[in-house]
């Protein structure tokens, strides 16, 4: 007996190709779990980010490079720390780990981040030499704290809007004041 009587191939030879609208790495990325607004904040964030380390990366030379070096560690961190939360939203990363550590990572990392942006920018105006490459930096800069504040804020706000939700209303009092508990 031959063994291609016997056993038959399990699997396709030409595997038919990927069918729907999502496929490849797209199928993995999921926008939904962001409302509309902390969703543009966060590609704001990101993209701000980016643009002041481009803009910071582009300067040749400086005479006090102390503000430089540090915009340039905070921007890079701040692109680089917004791209890991976009991430961790956008991927199944987010059905993997907690939800509530995800959001107070989120509220911490970014309220640290707009702080130190913007303590970084101003530094940044103080010492730079007035070129373009550094103004251009210092307002994608400002721009971005604010986005990570304004993130920051609203995070916030929620927050104690959902805290406040939990809160039981204090109970009335009944006439039976002196009843005792266990009767």
């Amino acid at each position: 007996m031959e063994n291609g009587a016997v056993y038959s191939p399990t699997t396709e030879e030409h595997p038919a190709p990927a069918r729907g609208a999502r496929s490849g790495l797209a199928a993995y990325f999921f926008l939904g779990r962001l409302k509309l607004q902390q969703r543009v904040l966060k590609l704001l964030q990101l993209v701000l980010s980016l643009l002041a380390f481009i803009c910071e990366e582009v300067v040749s030379q400086c005479t006090l490079c102390g503000g430089l070096y540090f915009f340039e560690f905070v921007s890079c961190s701040a692109f680089l720390l917004s791209l890991l939360i976009l991430i961790v939203y956008c991927t199944p990363v987010y059905d993997r780990v907690d939800a509530v550590k995800v959001k107070s990572s989120d509220f911490y990392i970014t309220v640290g981040i707009g702080l130190l942006f913007l303590l970084a920018s101003i530094i940044f105006v103080s010492t730079h030499d007035r070129t373009s490459a550094e103004f251009a930096a210092t307002v994608f800069g400002f721009l971005a704290s604010i986005m990570f504040l304004l993130d920051f804020l609203i995070m916030f706000y929620e927050k104690r809007q959902e805290s406040q939700l939990r809160k039981p209303e204090p109970t009335t009092k009944t006439e039976n004041v002196t009843e005792p508990l266990n009767a």
